[in-house]
């Protein structure tokens, strides 16, 4: 395993009082139509294994959820089985798509109160919950859209969560692929309020801006947008936040808003230690990505010198390569994974690279806007 998945060296910043310490994304919760056959599609195509369950079976009376695992990530698909169940008027408003990006902490209470007293609107207080297993506490509040940040502490609970059985038979469907942690999950807003929202995240979790990108950075002959990294105070994790930038037709952020109805969770970046065994797997297991023109790669060594994977291999792939002070790194972006041109993956591996793939902005977002065109969408 390359060590690329090992966090940078924390910057000054890590060393100051961090009144909300992170111990790690927790779980991803996807409100979708069916989780069942949901389930099926992130265990057949992506390889994350079935670990855990909760629905009538085990005592939920208003909803099924579907606990995957693949290395460190973590997914909850859920859906609701009630008319009146909340996620109902999630899912006509958005389709499936991310709802729930939950964060291990070490004290739910203190995380709940020093959010919510620095401006966070609180969705659940504080919950303690005990049973067999040991004690779970949790509290929830609202950031972009109808996107939550929940707050976990399962240090005394063994298991995923109250009304879940542990799955723990041999999952045959799942085929892994070699995906190991969240490396970041990019959040879309509307017109001019990504500054509102960066702001958000400095004043309400303590997080700093790590790197910033504006429309020269990110554009194309037909569109633009802009994009702010937020980080923790121990860069641990990222959330970038974008949002539109005006061009002579309409942006992938624009289509995104338009379709998922509001500001949402557009990609989450699984990180792997060999992009090429992965998605040669993924490939080959039904996941589409997007492709770049051959012609990219006729620069690439050029541009970012000396990689240790062999460029035609990255070339018959369509991964992507972009480079910093710091080293490498190696993307690629999966087509939408939903009928609406919403949510997506990227595929990521760091060779000591920090960055976001500044080099690759060009190529890819010409890529998007001929997958949009095809949707009657650019």
């Amino acid at each position: 395993m390359s060590d690329i998945l090992t966090a940078p060296e924390p910057t000054r910043r890590a060393t100051e009082k961090d009144f909300l310490p992170i111990r790690a994304i927790d779980h991803l919760e996807f409100v979708v139509g069916n989780a069942k056959q949901s389930a099926h599609y992130y265990r057949s195509a992506f390889g994350f294994k079935l670990t855990g369950y909760a629905g009538l079976e085990t005592g939920v009376r208003d909803r099924a959820s579907y606990v995957l695992e693949q290395g460190k990530i973590r997914l909850i698909l859920t859906t609701p089985l009630v008319p009146d169940h909340p996620y109902q008027e999630l899912l006509r408003q958005h389709g499936d798509g991310g709802h729930d990006i939950s964060l291990e902490v070490n004290d739910v209470e203190s995380a709940y109160r020093e959010t919510t007293k620095r401006g966070a609107i609180g969705v659940q207080e504080p919950r303690e919950v005990t049973d067999e297993n040991g004690t779970y506490r949790t509290a929830a509040i609202r950031t972009y859209g109808d996107t939550l940040h929940s707050f976990v502490d399962r240090k005394e609970y063994r298991g995923f969560a109250p009304g879940y059985k542990a799955i723990t038979k041999e999952d045959i469907v799942a085929r892994p692929t070699g995906l190991a942690a969240v490396d970041h999950i990019v959040g879309n807003v509307g017109w001019n309020q990504m500054n509102e929202w960066v702001k958000w995240y400095e004043e309400v979790m303590g997080f700093h801006v790590f790197i910033s990108f504006d429309d020269k950075d990110i554009s194309t002959e037909y569109s633009a947008l802009m994009s702010k990294v937020m980080a923790s105070g121990t860069e641990k994790i990222k959330f970038p936040i974008n949002e539109p930038a005006t061009g002579r037709k309409k942006s992938q952020i624009e289509e995104y808003i338009e379709w998922y109805n509001g500001p949402g969770v557009q990609h989450v970046a699984l990180a792997t230690g060999n992009i090429i065994e992965a998605v040669t797997k993924l490939s080959a297991q039904g996941v589409e990505f997007l492709r770049v023109p051959s012609e990219y790669y006729r620069e690439l060594q050029d541009r970012v010198g000396k990689i240790n994977e062999p460029i035609e291999e990255l070339e018959r792939l369509g991964i992507l390569v972009d480079c910093d002070d710091d080293g490498y790194m190696l993307q690629i972006f999966t087509k939408p994974v939903e009928d609406r041109p919403t949510l997506f993956f990227e595929i990521i591996q760091r060779r000591g690279a920090r960055s976001f793939g500044k080099g690759n902005f060009k190529a890819l977002f010409e890529s998007i806007e001929r997958e949009q065109e095809l949707r009657g969408n650019l």
